[in-house]
């Protein structure tokens, strides 16, 4: 069974050259090992999803323009549980960024299992 995400989970995106955290802003009540669950509104530039280092999609002559992402939905979320009325998010969770990179969890962010 896939496992929950939460506040801190790494990810990664595939034109991006390095990784990134996941802070948990769509809620604040309901925790795995002390931290947030993520949902799917856990997808703002900046906020929730912080910037990949240089993007490959966006050479220059001087080198690679910064990754920021911008994220267009969660994917692979779960089917019937939700917080808030908002899907959560699992180690097979994925969001598409519409510059064309792909967003992946690598790491769910605790140690104990939390299936869903």
């Amino acid at each position: 069974m896939p496992q929950k995400i939460t506040d801190t989970a790494k990810l990664s995106c595939n034109q991006g050259t390095t990784p990134s955290n996941l802070s948990v802003t769509s809620q604040n009540f309901s925790t795995a090992e002390g931290k947030h669950i993520a949902t799917e509104q856990d997808k703002q530039a900046n906020i929730n999803i912080k910037p990949f280092g240089q993007c490959k999609l966006k050479p220059t002559s001087g080198g690679y323009l910064p990754c920021i992402p911008a994220p267009v939905a969660w994917e692979k979320t779960t089917q019937k549980d939700t917080i808030n009325s908002y899907k959560i998010l699992t180690e097979d969770s994925f969001c598409m960024c519409s510059i064309g990179g792909k967003i992946e969890i690598t790491n769910k962010g605790h140690v104990e299992k939390h299936e869903v």
